[in-house]
């Protein structure tokens, strides 16, 4: 099916040149000219969309090369784009840059989608030079439809023309440019940007989109995304699952938010009601069948978590009764038996695993990665394979007696390198591992399955 979407894909060079500041920008000017605008992110990062949430008032979606099937990810891409006049997509990292031989790099994403691409440049403290740089990156892919230049980080009116003069050298349009403004500045920890849970961003979203309407051609910009052909995308994902109707509990709240929208429609999909409840605020889970807490930032809210002991009592009583439990990263950490914090202080969590978790200043492991299945588990059966990602700034430090039960085989993409990951306790699984059900149906369709037999059993 053909679907004639408007879509612009907003590049960079480099890591730290200002993509999701200026994205976030360009989607509250399109707002606030009473435009529709629904956005992406390529790559598995979860805490920038929460800024586009803000900025395009719609919910923003991950575009992935790795954790979903192309053919499944222009489908995501089609189904979420009904309704907006414009489609905008935030770009990984720099323009090339990804796993593999640039897998889910946002090249690949631009063509797989066949947008037009603008490309963000740091230009503080380089003039004519900005223009080499980019003719760099428009002749390193031909194949890539590199239409022109976002100038970020300009120091004065003389600054501006010495670039732009180079650019029209070159023959590269520039559609915009910012001066350097500290106060946009988004803040940051050790796993990117800080959630916008945790802070107040909305009026600085507001103030940067007043910014980028004056800073930026926003007409041409428009203009530019209609050029993108029509897009040929399944109209709904062929064949659906079967439905195997459960409740299933969601950790979300300050310390847990990392998940994809389009992974918990696949749950949806396989005929679960999802219900959300907190870890760090709830004395008791909701009546569900089955659980998931995702990732996020519980080691700065483990003295609040461990406080919870209703909670961490109640979830150790679910694993106890066989109830199917999925837990990523955070959510992982959380079910073992303690978490050391950075100032090195020990806190007790839920007890469900036989590990500690100890958070590190180092970063431990970050990138795609390949998951066997060394056993039967809520996902499915043994020998499974999984495409996934890792990352952490912990260790898990598990009982000698423990050390070799691993559910998981992990492979990295970029070393081949392999190791033994998770835990599985009964019903209750959990590892570092972070999946998108989207880009594998079956352990979807398998974990809401076995919720609801366990629903049944007490029904």
């Amino acid at each position: 099916m053909q679907w004639n979407i408007p879509r612009i894909v907003i590049a960079a060079t480099q890591s730290g040149a200002g993509k999701t500041t200026l994205t976030a920008g360009l989607l509250a000017a399109l707002r606030a000219r009473g435009l529709s605008v629904q956005s992406f992110k390529v790559g598995p990062d979860y805490i920038d969309l929460g800024y586009h949430r803000i900025a395009g008032g719609r919910t923003g979606h991950n575009l992935d090369t790795w954790l979903v099937p192309e053919a499944r990810l222009a489908e995501i891409f089609a189904r979420e784009c009904r309704g907006a006049d414009i489609a905008v997509i935030e770009g990984v990292m720099g323009l090339y840059d990804g796993g593999r031989r640039g897998i889910s790099s946002t090249a690949a994403i631009a063509k797989v989608l066949d947008a037009p691409v603008l490309l963000v440049m740091d230009v503080k403290s380089v003039g004519a030079s900005s223009a080499a740089t980019a003719l760099g990156f428009r002749s390193y892919d031909p194949s890539v439809n590199l239409a022109g230049v976002l100038l970020n980080r300009l120091g004065s009116g003389t600054h501006e023309a010495m670039v732009r003069t180079a650019m029209v050298g070159i023959d590269m349009p520039v559609y915009g440019s910012l001066r350097r403004d500290a106060s946009f500045v988004l803040p940051e920890r050790h796993l990117g940007l800080t959630p916008v849970e945790e802070h107040e961003a909305k009026a600085m979203i507001q103030s940067l989109g007043t910014c980028v309407e004056t800073g930026l051609d926003i007409d041409r910009i428009m203009a530019l995304a209609k050029t993108a052909p029509p897009l040929s995308a399944a109209a709904g994902g062929g064949e659906r699952p079967p439905q195997h109707p459960c409740r299933i509990a969601v950790a979300r709240d300050e310390a847990f938010s990392f998940y994809y929208a389009a992974s918990l429609d696949e749950l949806r999909a396989c005929g679960a009601e999802l219900v959300e409840f907190s870890p760090l605020h709830d004395a008791a889970l909701p009546d569900v069948d089955g659980i998931i807490i995702g990732g996020g930032f519980p080691e700065m809210f483990a003295v609040d978590l461990a406080q919870n002991t209703a909670m961490r009592a109640a979830i150790r009583a679910a694993s106890e009764a066989g109830m199917p439990i999925y837990a990523e990263c955070g959510g992982y950490m959380y079910l073992m038996r303690s978490m050391v914090d950075f100032a090195g202080a020990e806190h007790e969590m839920a007890g469900v695993f036989a590990a500690r978790a100890r958070m590190t200043e180092r970063l431990q492991m970050v990138g795609y990665v390949e998951a066997e299945q060394t056993e039967d588990t809520i996902l499915g059966a043994a020998g499974l394979i999984l495409h996934g990602h890792e990352f952490h700034f912990s260790v898990e430090e598990t009982e000698a007696e423990e050390s070799e039960l691993r559910p998981f085989r992990l492979t990295k993409l970029r070393s081949g390198a392999q190791y033994p990951a998770g835990h599985r306790r009964g019903n209750t699984l959990g590892s570092y591992l972070h999946l998108h059900f989207a880009g594998c149906r079956s352990a979807a369709e398998h974990f809401v399955e076995a919720c609801h037999q366990w629903g049944r059993s007490f029904s």
